[in-house]
């Protein structure tokens, strides 16, 4: 393949080297179902699939994301079409565990993860992993299975079948936002402190784009940098939301499956919201898509140096697109002013209350 180039970055002290985009291969997983509720995206198939990837690696792309419950297995199993076209060491494979237990008591027993992980490896048909994250910060009761799930990912790394343990940035279980009441779920940030210095990741991954404020985000970053840990951002295009792609007037309907359609976010209200600010961006950063693109990337790339930007696609066009517009990094005062009209945007959906709240109720509750 004629392989372009993008700006490299390496991880913080795992010294791994990756390009500044890589590919986030949550979409190419197709529609799924986890937990009782959707959890995957839209309709594509394997030849889309492989096509994309390859138009990826084309543009530059070296770091590929992936996880064990991303259509369960499609996704690794999609990836590996292209791992197979390749040298091993001319990619950067990351995958997780922890969103799907299986018929273990909880998808953080350590045999479980040691399965998951031998299953994520002959999907993607390597012999180790760059990268194995903890997907979510749920240990049980108790923190019953943290200490076990910490010692599981060291073994791991001690036995050479994953070179670096990465863990989540601030997040909630994907459950416990849909059935607990906000007032009682606690601090998620004091929580995901707490577990860092357990876990001591070299790599977090870390949710951050326009509509993040930066004063959510920035404390991890700071946190990251002082640890030396590499920061894979993810959602940096908002998952379409900041392209321009979902307005008001044009109401999409998403299948069975995929997992915008609990989220209120991707809704005619919200995106009306949304919509009106992306208007004001365009005079900041062009009028046309790959603007938007590009302004949003920079944003996050701009958070450290030592931070990946994980793009989404489902097609070669998407792809060509995403990874293909990015040039020369703005100057600091217009992603400052994108920050600044897109921040005006989330403290409008905040203001929103229940009418933005980003999830609907579960079809049911059972892990």
């Amino acid at each position: 393949m004629l392989v372009e180039s993008l700006p490299q970055r390496t991880l913080g002290r795992t010294g791994i080297k990756v390009s500044a985009l890589g590919a986030g291969c949550w979409p190419l997983g197709g529609p799924d179902e986890n937990l009782g509720m959707p959890m995957g995206w839209s309709e594509i198939d394997d030849a889309s699939a492989l096509a994309a990837l390859e138009r990826a690696f084309q543009r530059g792309v070296t770091l590929f994301d992936t996880a064990d419950v991303y259509g369960h297995g499609r996704s690794e199993r999609r990836l590996a079409g292209l791992v197979a076209q390749v040298p091993r060491e001319d990619v950067v494979l990351t995958s997780k565990v922890g969103y799907f237990a299986g018929t273990a008591a909880h998808a953080y027993d350590p045999l479980h993860m040691r399965h998951q992980l031998e299953q994520s490896m002959q999907n993607l048909g390597v012999d180790f992993l760059d990268i194995y994250f903890l997907h979510h910060q749920d240990f049980g009761p108790a923190d019953r299975y943290l200490e076990g799930a910490v010692q599981a990912m060291r073994d791991f790394q001690a036995e050479g079948l994953v070179r670096a343990i990465g863990m989540r940035g601030p997040h909630r279980f994907a459950l416990d936002r849909l059935t607990t009441e906000p007032h009682l779920r606690g601090d998620k940030i004091a929580r995901f402190r707490g577990l860092f210095h357990v876990v001591n990741p070299e790599v977090l991954a870390v949710r951050d784009n326009l509509l993040t404020p930066a004063d959510r985000s920035a404390g991890i970053f700071a946190l990251a940098d002082s640890h030396g840990c590499g920061v894979l951002v993810n959602k940096a295009l908002g998952q379409g939301l900041l392209t321009g792609s979902y307005r008001p007037d044009r109401e999409r309907a998403f299948g069975r499956g995929d997992h915008r359609s609990r989220k209120r976010w991707f809704r005619p209200e919200a995106a009306a919201v949304i919509a009106a600010g992306i208007d004001e961006l365009r005079e900041v950063a062009g009028a046309q898509t790959a603007d938007l693109i590009r302004i949003a990337l920079w944003s996050c790339l701009s958070r450290s140096a030592h931070a990946a930007v994980l793009v989404g696609f489902t097609s070669s066009e998407q792809a060509d697109m995403n990874f293909g517009c990015l040039r020369e990094p703005p100057d600091a005062t217009t992603i400052a002013a994108a920050r600044k009209i897109m921040s005006r945007v989330q403290s409008r959906l905040d203001a929103g209350g229940e009418v933005f709240v980003d999830e609907l109720a579960p079809t049911k509750t059972a892990r």
